[in-house]
């Protein structure tokens, strides 16, 4: 913990004794807000409980809902947590009213994706070799640091025959003449998967998918699966896939596509589906018909399909569009901050803004519907 003045606080006891002592620290100093970068961490949920039942204000900070270029700062909570789960759009609608509707594009390319990969390295290497003082600490992943750093180093390894595999793949199904469905996988062990799903492991999501697909698709379609592009083969997807496409009799109609552009395979997509992949925007920026099966902040009834999934398959209903993108002019305009993590020229963008807004007495939701939400930087400042 990081406090001003002492500086920084070690915490060296066990889970179990953690409450207490975060208590004591609030007590000792006096404090009236905390700042974390996610909310469902044991250490997080805590502490977040704990400063909640004493009325301090909780800042979270996430990866941007719309990926790459912003950051997510949020009060309370965030993804299955976030305010956005309890407003409606007609409430957006109405705190939009007063606001110009030029939204800025989302951009199609990744950024600081080499810093990102770079800080993770690091981070992985200081919890295998720098950590050892810490003897109480629990990981919140459910394998060790250095099966986790071996599945890395791994594909790191395999990655220009990974690179050609998912090539192969992408041009079988560009040049396959089939329409197709696409599923989006994430990584079992995120936390938007694990908190806000109804589904313990990726599989159940696998054999969900394949078996509406093959009660309601058109014999002729086809259905993709996607995977994660940080996807570290700690699940081998492709082969339980396989698997249960031969159980449901599918098997020459299912495909697996590893990592690579999102945007190359929604282009010829007839339809999607995640459990709640913030890449389900992407689905409706481009007015696709989606399926989403876990809390997600953007599935509202207006643009997200409630349909049964071998009925989506068979004809799904198409999202609003309109709204959706007023939707999602809200929460540019509210939570999501130009700028990253990982790079110093994107933390400086993020700091134009972020400081006043930690600072204001209204959270960005809240400021926006009441008339008290300061102009917001514009993405060509990022280029």
């Amino acid at each position: 913990m990081w406090f001003r003045g002492p500086g920084y606080i070690p915490y060296m006891g066990t889970p179990e004794d953690w409450g207490p002592f975060f208590e004591t620290q609030l007590d000792a100093h006096k404090v009236s807000d905390i700042v974390l970068y996610g909310d469902t961490r044991d250490i997080h949920a805590t502490a977040v409980s704990l400063a909640n039942a004493r009325g301090l204000r909780v800042h979270i900070f996430e990866e941007g809902y719309l990926r790459p270029y912003w950051i997510t700062y949020e009060r309370g909570g965030s993804n299955g947590n976030s305010r956005l789960m309890e407003l409606n759009l007609q409430d957006m609608q109405k705190a939009l009213e007063t606001v110009d509707m030029d939204v800025p594009e989302v951009p199609a390319n990744w950024g600081d994706m080499r810093q990102h990969m770079f800080y993770g390295a690091l981070y992985h290497w200081y919890v295998m070799l720098r950590n050892r003082k810490y003897k109480g600490f629990k990981p919140h992943r459910e394998i060790s640091v250095w099966r986790e750093f071996h599945l890395y180093f791994r594909s790191l390894m395999l990655a220009p025959f990974l690179a050609m595999d998912r090539i192969a793949a992408s041009t079988r199904i560009k040049y396959g003449g089939f329409p197709f469905h696409l599923a989006l996988l994430q990584l079992e062990h995120d936390s938007s998967f694990r908190m806000h799903s109804p589904f313990a492991t990726m599989t159940q999501f696998l054999e969900a998918a394949v078996k509406g697909f093959s009660e309601g698709a058109p014999l002729h379609h086809h259905l993709v699966f996607k995977a994660h592009p940080l996807e570290d083969g700690r699940i081998p997807q492709r082969r339980e896939i396989q698997r249960i496409a031969r159980e449901f009799g599918v098997e020459k109609r299912v495909h697996y596509v590893r990592g690579g552009k999102l945007a190359k395979l929604l282009n010829h997509a007839r339809s999607a589906i995640t459990v709640n992949s913030t890449a389900g925007q992407q689905v409706l920026w481009r007015g696709l018909p989606l399926k989403v099966f876990g809390d997600a902040i953007y599935a509202k009834q207006e643009f997200v399909s409630k349909q049964p999934l071998a009925e989506f398959f068979a004809q799904p209903n198409r999202p609003d569009t309109r709204a959706y993108r007023d939707y999602r002019h809200f929460i540019l305009e509210t939570s999501q901050i130009i700028g990253g993590y990982y790079s110093a020229r994107g933390r400086r963008q993020a700091l134009r803004q972020v400081v006043d807004m930690m600072l204001a007495d209204l959270d960005p939701y809240e400021a926006l519907m009441t008339g008290n939400a300061a102009p917001r930087q514009q993405l060509q400042s990022i280029r």
